[in-house]
């Protein structure tokens, strides 16, 4: 017999359950079956069972043993194959099996006519396999589909009528789906499941002995029975005892559904919408799927159907309460009566965030308040649903893994406590990961067969390098992975194994940025270093591999050619055996795991055997060759979240997904993510299903089924309803309207009750919480909720206190000038440094401070043009390999294998512009510094008059001349440079006589090819160009030690230009400083910005007074500002012996 209970709730379900267990089997060794939805349930109810079965009198000391807890769509399957004589486990026709027969057919009818709704989908002609196999499945599920709701169909579309199921005739767009399966079912060779279902209902009546289901079934929590389902439940009820345990929210909705179903038959959803529509709004827009399933069971003989209203509950004392109360008695909310709100009622709260971050932010803190509220209240009475899992995976670990929360700080010492004693941390477990991210080896493959059919850019493939698995597999270490990262950097690897692997995108021909190039370049960098025109059969060895560097080389090749093997064999069609061969291998190939993560690749073996089984018919496995598209494709499904009870109900705090816990009983439920764009799920329609034509009442909808899963939670929740959505943009701040089913909550929130100021309850529920976690709002009292503050974060406390703490005028950088050095020897080096750049030698010289300004992103494309640094660069090489005495073409040539130019024409424009410029800067060279004879490396110490002493090197000292020949502009700094080492040469070596001269590419805003730069030394016999160029030199060194104690109002760029500039000083000096748009200027040099504070006004330099230290005979005492005077001070000296000359 088929006995129906339903409750308004699961724990009054597991106490009809529990009576009915209590009635033992006549077999004492046969196990109860009572078959449960999802794995989240079965832990519960397991847990719940044993307090109540084989308990002590008046106790709960229990124990739920030897009762199976199988899915119903097991139980149904297992007895139609008992029945039938088939194997469940070898059912070909489920779609996961039913899909290789399915492709042979597809393949050998793709030039006939009837498929060409299909093949047209597939676009053959183009050559695009890629949907082939997902297409097919497709194809397999919906006859699986049709299977479980259109029996009826299928029945006639084997008997060789093309009908919907009802009677009527099928579409003329969907009857190539009648005749595949009829071709089908014929290549098959067994009946189809409607002819299974026929044969096993009626063998079950005739002898229950062929299933080996105990004489006792019991289904619990449905909210959905497919009618293949039903009808096989109402054979087994025929000799069975079948117990169907439904969560129906309202007694009274199911007494108006029973009177709707006796006056008439209902069998399309459009007939139950008319007939059986609730009163309550909630009800009627999320309760469909209950309503639909208590239909289908109204037609049971009434002796078959025992509905048994259990409990009602007590009188509402809380918002949520009243509203599962008005649900419960099916009335609709009085608009002209609501309930007052009380004080602190916070059973239903829905909060408004910036982004999924701070959704979660403000859950941990909702879910803190909870816990803080009521001392009896335990993480493990709290459960989190989220819509999308894996998104939300990372950000959930992130916030609650931060732990602790001081609770008891406030924002002024007047605030009130932040809600007293709490958890030190939240621990989560995380149900329903997907394969592919709680399984590091399944990882790795999956990115192997994306890997396939993509472009291997060298992001890609240090990606897949970064995992574990393979990181394992080539013992490489976090440095090691870092020195990789610069040699393909370095090398110029962009993308593409080799330039054969480029033939699909017609680049066959441009070996440049392959891996293979520049895997050439480190083995052969190995061996020799790089050298101008020195390459070897065509190949310029990588200047950056030292002797101990010479392993990981040779490993990381290892890697390359690995997976180049890899990636071949898996880019070629193959049987389906084969692929699993060919995965298994590659996967043992390029990973490696610990023997205590060794399930990691038994895993991966275990899911290619039942791919292989699955294909496998007679032994003999599918010789349909599939691309890897379709095996990507074929994996993808298999790879995604799969539920197990491990991780529910453990005691910590449980996340998981909308499924499994949907109607477990908890105090507090929190949904996390109901955004409107992934809430109810978004799913075009499929023209090809024949059930959407015209949907019948039991017919599977994802939509329909989220909200029920909404209604199944609210009704769930024992003390709060804590929900979260994105309402507003995190980058534009851009109100976002709620998801339809959170409006209709709220909109029956405000027609239940009313806040106690008399205006919208749903003002009372809403909670708008600021963009940033560190706003003050966050931690006032009785801004967000009444008589607290919100957050417990005490890191972003101590943020909002700064936040909200009094402004004054920023400190300076530093409050007063450092003490001098002490040191004896002032470096050459450090000094050019100073003049270089004086701020930067400052933070690095004597703070140890350097701004790191980070490495822009990586292109993983071939570069068609080259920014201002990488030209520069090409530049530079090409100028030393000349002057070194390459050959042009030859210099050109190991810039190409370098792989540093654009390819083929693009590249020959840049080389020409390139080497222009450099034959240019070599012409001018020629004449002012002719060959340059031998060149000298001098050290010079230069006893100076306080006692210490400036020491350093200097190379390239020619008999007559200090050459400098560049390819960078002849700027400041240059030019500064120059003269320093020409007054360290004359005050060490006097009787030298010696001009200092640089030449490049032309200064900034001269119409010029090149600008020369000649600094005369200090004239005079040689004592008095040495005591010349001592006062040069202290003036400089005098600078630079004001310059170590504080940064100096002197700038490279800024202040050469304000000393050159004469009458327009102040104006060119003020071009220099401030950016307009391009090129950035020193305003926002980042050194600049960090002692300044940010951007200085160009007013700001010029209006800072001289100090008293800053006055006399070596100053220009005509300059009214400090920043002047500095300048004078520095560039007087060159200016007045420098000549500039621009060809």
């Amino acid at each position: 017999m088929l006995h129906v209970h339903h409750a308004d709730g699961a724990d009054r379900l597991v106490a009809a359950l529990a009576e009915v267990l209590t009635v033992r089997l006549a077999d004492p060794f046969a196990a109860e079956v009572v078959a449960v939805p999802t794995r989240g349930v079965e832990r519960w109810l397991a847990q719940r069972l044993s307090g109540r079965l084989g308990t002590s009198p008046g106790a709960g000391d229990g124990i739920c043993a030897n009762v199976a807890f199988p899915t119903p769509r097991r139980v149904v399957e297992e007895a139609i194959a008992a029945a039938s004589g088939l194997d469940a486990a070898t059912d070909p026709w489920r779609p996961e099996r039913a899909l290789w027969p399915l492709l042979e057919l597809v393949d050998a009818a793709s030039d006939e006519a009837w498929l060409g709704r299909l093949t047209a989908h597939l676009d053959r002609a183009a050559g695009d396999r890629s949907r082939r196999l997902s297409a097919v499945r497709h194809v397999a599920t919906l006859f699986a589909r049709y299977a479980l709701h259109r029996p009826a169909m299928l029945r006639a579309w084997a008997a060789g009528s093309d009908e919907d199921g009802a009677g009527g005739a099928l579409d003329a767009e969907h009857r190539w789906q009648a005749e595949l399966w009829r071709r089908l079912r014929e290549r098959v060779g067994v009946p189809g499941p409607a002819e299974l279902l026929d044969l096993g209902r009626a063998r079950l009546v005739e002898d229950p002995g062929l299933s080996d289901l105990p004489e006792r079934i019991s289904l619990f929590g449905l909210t959905s029975l497919p009618a293949r389902d039903l009808q096989l439940l109402r054979a087994l009820a025929e000799r069975r005892d079948v117990h169907l345990f439904l969560l129906m929210p309202s007694p009274a909705a199911w007494r108006g559904i029973a009177d709707a179903a006796g006056r008439g038959p209902i069998l399309t959803r459009g007939q139950a919408l008319s007939a059986a529509l609730p009163a309550h709004p909630l009800l009627a827009s999320w309760g469909r799927d209950g309503r639909e399933l208590q239909l289908l069971l109204e037609p049971l003989p009434t002796e078959a159907v025992h509905a048994d209203a259990i409990g009602a509950g007590d009188e509402p004392d809380t918002l949520l309460a009243r509203v599962q109360a008005d649900i419960r008695a099916d009335r609709t909310p009085r608009e002209d009566e609501p309930v007052q709100l009380g004080d602190g009622d916070a059973s239903v709260q829905v909060h408004v965030c910036h982004g999924r971050a701070r959704q979660v932010e403000v859950l941990r803190d909702a879910i803190l308040h909870a816990l803080a509220d009521d001392p009896s209240l335990e993480p493990r009475d709290v459960i989190v649903m989220c819509p999308d899992i894996e998104t939300f995976a990372p950000l959930v670990e992130a916030t609650f893994g931060a732990g602790e929360a001081d609770v008891g700080e406030a924002l002024a010492d007047d605030a009130v406590d932040l809600s007293g004693a709490h958890p030190a941390e939240l621990r989560v477990r995380l149900a329903d990961r997907s394969l592919r991210q709680t399984n590091p080896v399944l990882g790795v493959v999956t990115k192997l067969l994306e890997l396939a059919t993509a472009r291997v850019t060298a992001s890609e493939l240090l990606d897949l390098v970064d995992r574990e698995p393979v990181r394992r597999r080539f013992r490489l270490e976090e440095d090691e992975l870092a020195r990789v990262e610069d040699w393909v950097a370095a090398s110029g690897i962009r993308w593409g194994l080799d330039a054969a692997h480029r033939a699909p995108f017609r680049l066959q021909h441009v070996p440049q940025g392959t891996w293979a190039a520049g895997l050439d370049r480190l083995l052969t960098g190995v061996a020799m270093a790089e050298r101008p025109g020195h390459t070897l059969a065509g190949v310029l060895p990588l200047d950056d591999v030292d002797s101990s560097a010479i392993d990981l080389a040779g490993r990381f090749a290892e890697l390359l050619d690995r997976l180049a093997a890899a990636l071949d064999e898996l880019a070629a069609p193959k049987p389906i055996s084969a692929w699993a061969t060919a995965i298994a291998e590659a996967a043992d190939t390029m990973t490696a795991t610990t023997p205590r993560d060794a399930w990691q690749r038994a895993e991966l073996q275990q899911l290619l055997a039942d791919v292989v089984e699955e294909a496998t018919n007679d032994g003999v496995a599918s010789a349909v060759s599939l691309d890897v598209a379709d095996v990507a494709a074929l994996l993808g499904g298999r790879l995604a979240g799969r539920p197990t009870r491990t991780n529910f109900r453990t005691g910590h705090l449980t996340v998981c997904t909308l499924q499994p816990m949907r109607s477990v009983p908890h105090r507090v439920i929190c949904l996390l993510g109901l955004d409107d764009d992934v809430f109810p799920r978004r799913s075009p329609r499929d023209g090809d299903d024949v059930l959407l034509d015209e949907p019948w009442i039991g017919d599977r909808d994802g939509r329909s089924e989220d909200r029920q899963i909404l209604l199944d939670a609210l009704m769930a929740a024992g003390d709060r309803l804590i929900v979260t959505y994105s309402g507003r943009s995190e980058r534009t701040n851009a109100e976002r309207a709620p998801a339809v089913p959170i409006g209709e909550l709220l909109d029956v929130i405000d027609r239940t009750a009313c806040a106690a100021d008399g205006g919208r309850a749903r003002d009372a529920v809403l909670v708008r919480h600021p963009l940033q976690p560190f706003d003050a709002a966050n931690f006032a009292p009785s801004t967000l909720v009444p008589q607290r503050a919100w957050s417990f974060d005490g890191v972003t406390l101590e943020g909002a206190r700064a936040l909200g703490g009094e402004r004054g005028s920023r400190p300076p950088f530093l409050p007063r000038p450092l003490q001098p050095q002490d040191a004896d020897v002032i470096e050459l080096d450090q000094l050019l440094a100073f003049v270089g750049h004086p701020v930067r030698a400052f933070l690095r010289q004597r703070l140890g401070v350097g701004v790191d300004v980070g490495a822009g992103e990586r292109s993983d494309s071939l570069p068609i043009e080259l920014d201002p640094l990488a030209r520069w660069g090409l530049g530079a090489r090409l100028l030393a390999a000349r002057r070194a005495g390459v050959d042009v073409g030859v210099a050109v040539a190991d810039e190409r294998a370098r792989g540093s130019v654009p390819p083929g024409a693009l590249g020959d424009q840049v080389l020409r512009g390139v080497v222009a410029e450099v034959e240019a800067i070599l012409g001018a060279a020629a004449e002012t510094v002719g060959a340059g004879g031998p060149l000298r490396t001098l050290d010079v110490r230069i006893a100076l008059e306080d006692g210490r002493t400036l020491a350093g090197t200097i190379g390239g000292v020619g008999q007559y001349v200090l050459p400098v020949v560049t390819y960078s502009r002849v700027d400041p700094r240059r030019r500064m440079e120059s003269w320093v080492r020409l007054l360290a040469l004359t005050a060490a070596f006097p009787e030298r006589s010696l001009v200092a001269t640089t030449v490049g590419r032309a200064r900034r805003d001269v119409d010029r090819a090149t600008t020369i730069a000649r600094i005369a030394q200090p004239g005079g016999e040689p004592d008095v160009r040495r005591t010349r160029a001592h006062a040069e030199l202290a003036r400089i060194v005098d600078l630079y030690d004001r310059g170590m104690r504080e940064p100096l109002p002197l700038f490279r760029q800024t202040s050469a230009a304000y000393a050159a500039g004469g009458a327009t000083a102040v104006a060119r000096a003020h071009t220099a400083w401030e950016t307009d748009f391009q090129p950035l200027r020193e305003d926002l040099d980042p050194e600049h910005q960090l002692v300044f504070g940010g951007t200085l006004p160009f007013e700001r330099l010029l209006a800072e007074a001289p100090r008293d230290d800053e006055q006399g005979e070596d100053w220009d005492m005509s300059e009214p500002s400090r920043f002047g005077r500095y300048a004078r001070r520095l560039w007087s000296g060159l200016l007045a012996h420098e000549e500039l000359i621009d060809r």
